[in-house]
């Protein structure tokens, strides 16, 4: 055991060059790869009691799950959250937009955006009242009718109707106004309009209260695939005859509605290799669907509106990474980005540790092979009989490398070339011990 011991310290240290090597090529392995991903985000939600704050707040739990912080910051709604996303030096990275927002940017802030995906229908509800005939969006017109707030969703998704329909901004009747949300359920159902656009899931409370009002309609889009070509950013959907309410039997038929759809959209802040993460946990989120959507219809890739990340196209068409189907995200987004530096970490250290053997073999046998050179001048010498005349101090030159010999620690397997080496001394001592007897006088001690 202790010579085995020994033959191992002395392979070690003959090999301790490749240490710095090795300590180089992970040092570059660290300081190449990219940072691993952060454990937190800052999303823009919506109203505290809208449906952004609903799915952002599932979301988070979600990816507390997998020990993620998402920290939520209420807003006004998809403009609010727009011009956060594009603050400079502002703490959001993502947030929630309705699709067809973009449009409304200039394309240098469209550029500076990118989507994760829809993640579940916002549909687009055109609520009037009962005694009322409303057959085309011309009809609105003479009507007491709220928009939506100003700068949110409701209105941008409004105003695109209207201007399918040639009625722009500038031509509003005065009895029309910018009011969303419960306050224009609230007038809607006093009689203070005679009808309402609203923005919202169809289990949303707002959307419920309406539905359940029996002097209240939801319109029909008989015309909806026309505005689904025309507006790409709109879904076309069929509202089933009792969906929203069985008891008071709401819609009374089935009812043609368009949707636009809730997006991921991200910054540059934010951190690509949290892209998989987050799709994952909102699937998981909408896994169950809604009234509307269908189970596991969402996150998607379509509509598009900002630009499709390139981390989120791959989940689509690959789903989650290797590695964070079977290991917590900690884990698995560390080792996804090491494995593709070891690759080629591995092609450099494969041609160093075949060579390990051979420089090993090399340094063993240079211990031993170096006395040779000294061994094999002064045999040429004695053939060519040129010994110098300090023959006396070569030989005490030799006997002194022999004892020097008798110190040197090779491994057991090389022990063999140690011991010729002794042999191979001995021989030429004797040689010129030889020598020194044939010129020593008789009667004279050799010294």
């Amino acid at each position: 055991m202790p010579r085995v011991l020994n033959d191992l310290k002395i392979m070690l240290l003959a090999n301790l060059w490749i240490v710095p090597v090795v300590a180089a090529l992970v040092g570059a392995v660290f300081y190449f790869v990219a940072p691993p991903p952060p454990m937190s985000a800052v999303m823009a939600t919506g109203t505290e009691s809208g449906a952004y704050r609903l799915f952002a707040e599932r979301l988070r739990e979600e990816l507390a799950k997998q020990g993620f912080e998402l920290e939520l910051v209420p807003s006004k709604g998809s403009r609010d959250n727009l011009e956060q996303l594009l603050a400079a030096g502002g703490p959001v990275e993502i947030a929630l937009v309705q699709s067809g927002m973009e449009s409304q940017l200039v394309q240098a802030d469209r550029e500076r955006l990118q989507s994760l995906g829809a993640v579940y229908q916002e549909p687009l509800w055109l609520f009037y009242r009962a005694e009322l005939s409303l057959d085309r969006i011309a009809d609105l017109l003479p009507l007491r009718l709220a928009l939506g707030s100003a700068g949110g969703g409701t209105q941008a998704a409004t105003a695109a109707i209207l201007g399918a329909n040639a009625i722009d901004p500038e031509h509003y009747p005065l009895n029309w106004q910018a009011s969303g949300g419960s306050k224009a359920v609230a007038a809607l159902m006093a009689g203070e309009l005679d009808a309402a656009f609203f923005v919202g899931p169809a289990e949303s409370a707002q959307v419920q209260q309406l539905a359940a009002n029996p002097a209240l309609r939801l319109a029909n889009f008989r015309r909806a695939a026309a505005y689904e070509a025309r507006l790409p950013f709109f879904n076309r959907l069929t509202v089933g005859e009792g969906l929203l309410n069985l008891a008071q039997n709401s819609p009374p038929r089935d009812t043609q509605i368009l949707s636009p759809v809730a997006t991921l959209v991200i910054n540059q802040n934010f951190h690509p290799g949290l892209v998989p993460l987050f799709l994952d946990a909102s699937r998981e989120v909408m896994k169950n669907g809604t009234l509307l959507d269908k189970a596991g219809a969402f996150p998607s890739a379509e509509p598009l509106t900002f630009e499709l990340s390139g981390d989120a196209e791959h989940y689509y068409k690959n789903g989650l990474p290797l590695l964070q189907r079977y290991l917590p995200f900690r884990i698995a987004s560390l080792a996804d980005r090491y494995i593709i530096l070891l690759i080629p970490l591995l092609v450099v250290l494969i041609p160093l540790l075949k060579a390990v053997g051979p420089l090993y073999r090399w340094r063993i046998r240079a211990r031993i092979y170096r006395w040779y050179k000294h061994l094999r001048e002064v045999d040429r010498q004695l053939d060519a009989g040129t010994l110098p005349e300090r023959l006396d101090a070569e030989v005490e030159r030799l006997e002194q490398l022999e004892d020097e010999l008798a110190k040197v620690d090779v491994p057991l397997s090389y022990s063999n070339e140690l011991y010729e080496l002794h042999v191979h001394l001995r021989y030429v001592i004797e040689r010129l011990h030889t020598l020194q007897q044939r010129r020593t006088p008789p009667g004279q001690p050799v010294r």
